[in-house]
């Protein structure tokens, strides 16, 4: 199949899977779920596409890392055992930190970070804030939001570094803390939360 073919351009790829799938396949790539509902018999069923854990969400009361990682392997191998074996896309709120895993370490939430105007010390906390995701087993965060919230009214200020564009700027520094930074060289270099593989 040409869409496994790692060797064969992106584009060739991708249309000869758009062309396999079924229009239940290509919704249920489009569809995220919350981990609770992430069973094997749903993943296998709908070909769901990605899988969230939000705020709270853990496979167990105080799940270890390694818990974390057994519920995402489980979940993959459900997703991998579907028709076209299309991989799910894993993701998680790490807003402050992991904050869904126990003894995780907590960071202050953006807004208070904000107040720092330290460029630095928010990259530092994307770079421990990816070393424990990926401890985990999940490639990516829903972090961090970068808005600029100029109405007190939103529920999600506290995600707002502040109201002042110039500051939000700055702190953007927390994404190649995340990522890790951009290499010289891009060519064959993949780019996971925290680390080169």
């Amino acid at each position: 199949m040409k869409y496994k073919d790692p060797k064969l351009p992106v584009e060739v790829r991708v249309m000869d899977l758009l062309q396999r799938m079924t229009l239940e396949e290509k919704i249920g790539q489009m569809t995220q779920i919350e981990r609770v509902n992430a069973t094997q018999k749903v993943m296998k069923k709908y070909f769901i596409g990605s899988v969230v854990s939000g705020g709270g969400s853990a496979p167990a009361k105080h799940a270890s890392p390694n818990q974390w990682v057994q519920m995402t392997n489980k979940i993959q191998r459900a997703s991998l055992a579907t028709r076209l074996g299309i991989p799910m896309i894993y993701g998680i709120d790490a807003l402050h930190g992991h904050n869904n895993v126990y003894k995780a370490t907590i960071f202050p939430h953006n807004v208070a970070l904000g107040v720092t105007r330290d460029p630095n010390l928010v990259k530092r906390i994307g770079a421990a804030t990816a070393l424990e995701v990926r401890a985990t087993g999940i490639p990516y965060t829903f972090a961090p939001c970068i808005a600029v919230c100029r109405d007190p009214r939103w529920g999600r200020c506290y995600e707002s570094y502040s109201e002042d564009n110039k500051i939000v700027q700055m702190m953007t520094e927390i994404i190649p803390g995340l990522q890790g930074d951009v290499p010289p060289n891009l060519k064959g270099t993949p780019y996971v939360a925290g680390k080169y593989a």
